[in-house]
């Protein structure tokens, strides 16, 4: 995961201070060294690193930290603004145009991800702002290009715009904002060709394509894996293009995390979106206040509420309260609350999002396998409909059968029903109290 070894190393420089009544200057210089050596390991641009340890420092070792009451607390704040601060202050927003349609053109070097990424925004914008998008095609250069974006396009039923390989790039993308005016279209995505490096004849094309097309918006999407290198690609595209924000691809890989704590301070331009996984939803609007919160461990409920917004069916999550309420749920009822679930993404992303999950025991480590969850599904699927509404008349023959149907064993069968049955005497003492208690619908036993 995006940060992991960043986010440790910070943690581990914070905690010393993090409980102290007294807080000495050396304390302080002590803690930014250990910050510093963390930012620079994670690839973090050395000029910026420069800068935030001395912000940090400069306003820890101020008279009103040091003498506070909290001055632990209050040091860990300056690092959470610092932080924030770094990587944009606040989320910058999407240029929307005042006449339609709105145009965004997508630049950067091969195998970025900008193909993926205009897909995955045009279905955001669609969703969320309720346009109606077009996508043209015009990276006449790498194979399959074209086909990739139509393959997206008829997944995500977005039309694709495209005149072949043999077509100048500018004339397609003047024909294709024609169509768009006769279709009605709000919202036009340009995807455009990069290079495995940055180079004249790229630039010009793209220079040419953004005179003809005017963007609202000029996104350049970075592979978040490249570390410092996706740091200076920005800096050249931006001195030609005048890029106004960032994508970044695969942060939810094995990732360093410098390019995105680097990429503000060194381009002046924000990080608007960052991927966070290969499905067509994993786009999400970046928030440096909430990447922030991340990194140093205090997770990040906002977006988790926000994950649950989108996603989960709130009169089904309102009956599910309620028969947990008065402990009637059924294994029916639990099968729909994993499908819930599910829909919010991969569950190792969201307890990452929970406040203090890394100071769990065995949290850091664990690694939930989604293989089992699916068995789960599929041995309470074998059931029949007496079986899930009353687990108690599941016989040594009828575990049999079930374990046959889901192709898992008997042993998973008996421990499937012993943690539903566990569960529902834990809810029954739960409301055992005076007065009802909100229930949490999302009450895994397997985790």
């Amino acid at each position: 995961m995006a940060f992991e070894s960043l986010s440790d190393r910070l943690q581990s420089a914070m905690r010393k201070i993090r409980g102290k009544g007294k807080v000495s200057e050396a304390d302080v210089k002590q803690m930014t060294r250990e910050i510093r050596l963390a930012l620079l390991e994670a690839d973090v641009n050395f000029k910026v690193v420069k800068t935030f340890v001395k912000r940090v420092q400069e306003r820890a070792i101020g008279q009103e930290v040091l003498k506070s009451l909290t001055p632990g607390q209050q040091i860990i704040k300056v690092v959470q603004d610092e932080l924030t601060e770094l990587m944009g202050g606040e989320q910058t927003k999407l240029n929307f145009a005042l006449k339609p349609p709105t145009v965004i053109l997508f630049v950067g070097l091969q195998g970025a991800g900008k193909t993926t990424s205009a897909a995955k925004l045009a279905n955001y914008i669609r969703k969320a702002h309720n346009k109606k998008p077009l996508m043209i095609a015009a990276d006449i250069y790498r194979p399959a290009a074209i086909k990739q974006l139509q393959t997206l396009g008829r997944q995500l039923d977005i039309p694709v715009f495209s005149l072949g390989d043999q077509v100048n790039p500018v004339d397609i993308v003047r024909q294709g904002l024609e169509q768009a005016q006769t279709d009605h279209n709000d919202l036009v995505m340009i995807d455009t060709a990069g290079r495995l490096h940055v180079d004249d004849a790229l630039m010009e094309e793209l220079e040419q394509i953004k005179s003809v097309s005017h963007p609202d918006e000029i996104f350049l999407v970075v592979d978040a894996m490249t570390g410092q290198d996706a740091v200076n690609v920005a800096g050249a595209f931006n001195d030609r293009l005048d890029i106004t924000g960032v994508i970044m691809t695969k942060l939810d890989g094995d990732t360093r995390g410098g390019a995105a704590l680097s990429i503000r301070s060194v381009t002046g331009k924000p990080i608007k979106f960052v991927g966070m996984g290969e499905k067509m939803d994993a786009l999400e609007p970046f928030h440096p206040d909430r990447m922030a919160s991340r990194i140093l461990g205090m997770g990040d409920v906002l977006s988790l509420i926000e994950k649950a917004q989108n996603t989960v069916d709130e009169e089904k999550a309102r009956e599910m309260a309620k028969k947990l309420q008065t402990v009637s749920f059924t294994l029916d009822d639990f099968l729909e609350q994993i499908g819930q679930i599910r829909k919010m993404g991969p569950l190792q992303d969201l307890l990452a999002m929970m406040p203090g999950a890394n100071k769990f025991k065995g949290m850091k480590n664990m690694q939930i396998d989604e293989k089992k969850i699916d068995q789960v599904e599929a041995m309470i699927r074998s059931m029949t409909p007496l079986e899930k509404n009353d687990p108690d008349i599941i016989n040594a023959s009828r575990r049999k059968r079930i374990a046959l149907g889901s192709g898992t064993s008997i042993a998973d069968v008996n421990r499937l029903l012993k943690q539903f049955k566990d569960m529902k005497k834990m809810m029954k003492q739960f409301m055992g109290g005076k007065g009802k208690r909100r229930a949490n619908p999302f009450n895994m036993p397997f985790m």
